[in-house]
């Protein structure tokens, strides 16, 4: 797993649409599609395919053309790939980090690993906020990786991510819990996405971390998308990664109203 400097922190997947009360939030009817991804391309987990992943990334990128992309078990390196098949945006990196505080590096042992969020430059601003969770686990059965979040802030859409303990499922609710804690203090519309690592089913479940005044979809599984009540899903559907990841691709519509 690699690590990025401070200067790329970001990421997991969170999305932020900022407040009518904003200078320039987002008008009546205005659609914004989001695309999470986890491509499982640090090398480490045994879903991991090589550079596969990243052909079908771009290709899922290039057909559904979305505004918002969060990426989780990404590296560094990609960033630039995924750019390009995005169109002009703004991109912020969070790496994942070892038990000593230095960042995780990917299987090159070059590159950090951690997550990526991206927003096209018609809705990007720049202002960036980024951090690791309080609630860790650390135990010598795990994978022993500090858990991290991004956002992005802009006046048009604000977007951020994350990817939760795999290793820890009250870890993982604890960590959801303060992250949309924290984003119920940004300006609305919100939205939130992500690889949480928690499923509707089981204890703690998903549902323990659904915060009023939000409304989620989910993949079946542990990837989930939140939006304000102030923003409406339109289509949530799930995409065929053709067995270059172990996580379908999730497409979100979200209009405001």
């Amino acid at each position: 797993m690699n690590r990025l400097p401070t200067s790329l922190k970001a990421l997991g997947l969170l999305v932020v649409l900022s407040a009518a009360a904003c200078t320039g939030a987002t008008n009546a009817g205005t659609t914004i599609t989001v695309l999470q991804l986890n491509i499982c391309h640090g090398g480490m987990a045994g879903c991991y395919r090589g550079d596969a992943v990243l052909a079908k990334a771009v290709e899922v990128i290039e057909s559904s053309k979305p505004q918002v992309l969060s990426v989780n078990e990404a590296c560094s390196g990609d960033v630039d790939r995924l750019r390009q098949a995005l169109g002009p945006a703004r991109a912020l990196f969070v790496a994942a980090r070892d038990l000593d505080g230095t960042p995780t590096l990917c299987r090159d042992g070059v590159q950090q690993y951690g997550n990526i969020i991206m927003v096209t430059t018609t809705f990007a601003g720049t202002g960036e906020e980024s951090g690791t969770y309080a609630a860790q686990y650390t135990a010598a059965d795990g994978h022993r990786e500090l858990r991290s979040w991004a956002c992005l802030h802009a006046a048009e859409l604000s977007a951020c991510t994350t990817h939760l303990s795999s290793d820890n499922a009250p870890t993982a609710l604890a960590q959801c819990q303060d992250l949309m804690n924290r984003v119920a203090g940004y300006p609305r519309p919100v939205v939130v996405a992500g690889d949480f690592n928690l499923k509707d089913q089981g204890v703690p479940s998903m549902r323990d971390c659904d915060p009023a005044g939000f409304s989620r979809r989910s993949d079946g599984s542990v990837q989930h998308l939140y939006a304000s009540d102030d923003l409406s899903f339109d289509q949530s559907t799930s995409i065929d990664m053709a067995g270059t990841t172990d996580h379908p691709g999730r497409l979100a519509t979200l209009t405001d109203p």
